[in-house]
């Protein structure tokens, strides 16, 4: 793949000089205007100017679309394919204010607290080994898609109407235990698994609860705290948001253990510097480009001067020499780009489907590109006017 984007490249190059002497020749053949026409000329008789002042921005523009299709493979794998993100955070080093901050972070769809029964304490081989979900009916309303019938205050269990009592392996009246403490002490809480059950049905792809039993707030003996016990949020997974969030968590506690389920954190990053430097790559080059382009467009008219002179000589209006000028720049140079576009497109699809992504087609990238290529055409038709004097110089076509 890579040698084949190298040639494409090149191919897309070594093209231009005949693509602008065959259009050339056909526009000059087929034209009324005098301005277009010696213009068209000009470039049928010298088709390798376009291949030295063209290159360079028509290499930019297909580069360009190499990179974002970079992008769409990293964004693919570093973002969630579900339409929520999960982080579940411990609470072991955390304190209640911390805690707090962390549930109040902008963003949040909800939030809710998980915990694992204790089988350490005394009677532990005649206890279940289960997850407690500490939360009211509000915050699993706000975590799951559906959640109904549940009642605040009413410990229930736990089951997901996609798996049904398979993925429950617990059962009514059997014995667990949660380990709490408050400061240096320490308890046992000895509860019974519910009778009652509370269906509810979970993102798919990705679960928010993985909890048997839901056990609300007010089972806690007031102060207390339970042990081992993780703080889950629930946000939506554009990448926008999980980078809020992240943030977020990082400011409140930068040593907080944070496990965001499903997304590479690493992965996100590397979107976050290959942005940036393609962000400032584009500028650059977009600048030196056009830059470079006016620089030799000014060449050519410089060697051509004696040309223009004479053409002035012969009657020929000054308007009419600088739409010539105009002209034999801007074909090249738009041909090239609207070139460069189409292959950069192409070549982005194949390597998206080489590397059997989701997405084989960003529509959002075009119209930067178009926008880009239009910028620098325009700046190279605004800088080629003045290259035209207005003075007309006997003395450049005297030795000819």
């Amino acid at each position: 793949m890579p040698i084949a984007v190298v040639l494409v490249g090149t191919g897309l190059v070594l093209a231009l000089p005949l693509l602008s002497r065959v259009l050339a020749h056909r526009i000059a053949r087929s034209t009324h205007s005098v301005s277009l026409g010696l213009a068209m000329r000009r470039n049928e008789m010298e088709p390798g100017g376009a291949l030295r002042v063209a290159t360079g921005l028509v290499l930019l523009v297909y580069a360009t679309s190499l990179v974002q299709g970079v992008l769409i493979e990293l964004d693919q794998v570093s973002k969630n394919s579900s339409p929520v993100q999960i982080y579940h955070v411990g609470l072991a080093h955390l304190s209640p204010k911390q805690q707090q901050a962390m549930e109040d972070i902008d963003g949040l769809r909800g939030h809710v607290v998980e915990v694992r029964s204790d089988t350490s304490g005394d009677g532990a081989s005649s206890m279940v080994d289960l997850t407690a979900l500490i939360a009211t009916c509000g915050q699993v309303r706000a975590i799951v898609p559906d959640a109904k019938g549940c009642v605040d205050g009413r410990p229930v269990r736990l089951v997901d109407m996609a798996v049904g009592d398979y993925d429950n392996l617990t059962s009514p009246g059997q014995e667990f235990s949660l380990a709490l403490g408050k400061g240096t002490f320490r308890r046992f809480l000895h509860l019974k698994v519910p009778s009652e059950n509370l269906r509810y049905r979970d993102w798919s792809g990705i679960g928010a609860l993985h909890s048997e039993v839901l056990l609300p707030p007010s089972t806690l003996p007031a102060d207390y705290r339970p042990a081992g016990a993780e703080l889950t949020l629930v946000s939506n997974s554009d990448p926008d948001t999980v980078r809020h969030v992240l943030d977020a968590i990082g400011a409140v506690d930068p040593t907080a253990d944070v496990d965001p389920v499903g997304i590479n954190v690493d992965a996100l990053r590397q979107v976050d510097v290959v942005k940036t430097l393609l962000a400032v790559g584009m500028v650059l080059g977009l600048v030196i480009g056009v830059a470079a382009y006016l620089v030799a467009a000014a060449d050519r008219a410089v060697e051509r001067r004696s040309q223009v002179t004479a053409l002035a000589l012969l009657g020929a209006r000054p308007w009419t020499l600088r739409a010539v000028q105009v002209a034999q720049v801007v074909v090249p140079l738009a041909v090239g780009l609207v070139l460069a576009v189409v292959a950069g497109k192409a070549a982005e699809s194949s390597y998206l489907v080489t590397g059997g992504g989701d997405i084989f087609w960003d529509g959002e990238g075009v119209p930067l590109l178009i926008a880009c290529a239009l910028g620098a055409v325009v700046v190279a038709a605004l800088g080629s006017l003045p290259l035209v004097g207005r003075r007309i110089d006997p003395e450049l076509i005297r030795r000819d």
